[in-house]
């Protein structure tokens, strides 16, 4: 068997484009090599709030770093402001690298950089990253999937664009046909949510967790049930970003949570 190259075979990063990445979902083991292949080369990095700053430090000595990011009720940057900005350092002949939390392609608004970049006619490239809803449970001990317990998962974002839950979502749809629910950013609405899918048909006393900064340092990780998760969450102070996960596979965490016990 041969082994990995110590110098993989990389694609050029030019100047005059972009390259949106995923930055996973904070520990710095699990960017990709493409990812930290772009850190190195970027002129520019153009960073989300999610990023960990053991990453971010990862950026070539003498690159530009700008702080991007979006927080819920706290001032920042318009979507179309960072989309432009990526246009206008491309068309200064640098080499900008969009670094995003997690994957940016899974409710990081990647596409909307992608169709600006594309109508502008500037040359990017996607790098996709581990997707907190699954490498944030997997350090939580809890498998996306698992045979006993489910044959489909689906992924939900806990706010539309407005802020407010997702009026579109057909949750009895959801409550009904999906063993395994993972929430993204649901700690704003979380009272809400659970409400939502109990009222839809879901159980009430069904296994819960919320997933609170994963894949870090300061991950937390609570568990119960959809009923009590949300007053869980007040009681013991939960920060974001968090993620709710519903389903039988949290049961698994007991045996799994191979993060915690190290």
């Amino acid at each position: 068997m041969n082994a990995f190259p110590a110098n993989p075979p990389l694609p050029a990063f030019s100047p005059g484009h972009v390259w949106l990445a995923g930055a996973g979902p904070g520990d710095p083991g699990l960017l990709t090599v493409l990812a930290l292949h772009a850190l190195q080369n970027a002129d520019v990095v153009v960073y989300d709030a999610l990023v960990d700053r053991a990453i971010i430090e990862l950026a070539r000595p003498g690159a530009i770093l700008e702080y991007a990011g979006k927080r819920g009720g706290k001032p920042s940057a318009s979507q179309p402001d960072i989309s432009n900005q990526l246009v206008a350092l491309a068309r200064q002949n640098m080499r900008v690298l969009r670094l995003k939390g997690g994957d940016p392609f899974v409710f990081g608004r990647g596409a909307e950089e992608a169709m600006t970049l594309a109508q502008c006619g500037i040359p990017f490239r996607i790098v996709p990253g581990i997707t907190a809803g699954v490498g944030g449970l997997a350090y939580a001990g809890i498998p996306a999937t698992a045979r006993d317990a489910n044959s489909a998962i689906a992924f939900v974002t806990g706010h539309d664009s407005a802020g407010a839950v997702p009026e579109g979502l057909d949750w009895p749809a959801l409550a009904r046909s999906v063993p395994v629910l993972v929430v993204y950013m649901a700690l704003t609405h979380l009272k809400e949510i659970t409400l939502r899918l109990i009222a839809a048909g879901r159980r009430a006393d069904e296994p819960a967790a919320l997933v609170s900064r994963a894949t870090t340092e300061h991950q937390m990780v609570l568990t119960g049930t959809l009923g009590d998760i949300a007053d869980l969450a007040a009681k013991h102070a939960v920060e974001p970003p968090a993620m709710l996960v519903v389903g039988d596979v949290v049961n698994y965490r007991r045996d799994l949570d191979w993060y915690g016990r190290m």
